[in-house]
């Protein structure tokens, strides 16, 4: 059975728990939250969204 989640929502989830932990501050968690936007808009988000794809694509279902 595959488990299909979002890369928005996993790496949300990994910000939040780096907040949690007090291993990336609010600041650091404002400006990555910015920059994923800005990236967003430009570009680079067709190549990023291919690379990604690649990757899922290559590991193996469980």
């Amino acid at each position: 059975m595959a488990l299909t989640i979002s890369l928005v929502a996993l790496f949300g989830l990994v910000l939040f728990f780096l907040l949690r932990s007090h291993s990336l501050g609010w600041g650091s968690a404002f400006v990555a939250v910015g920059f994923g936007f800005f990236l967003a808009s430009t570009g680079a988000a067709g190549p990023i969204n291919e690379l990604a794809t690649a990757v899922i694509n290559a590991i193996p279902d469980l």
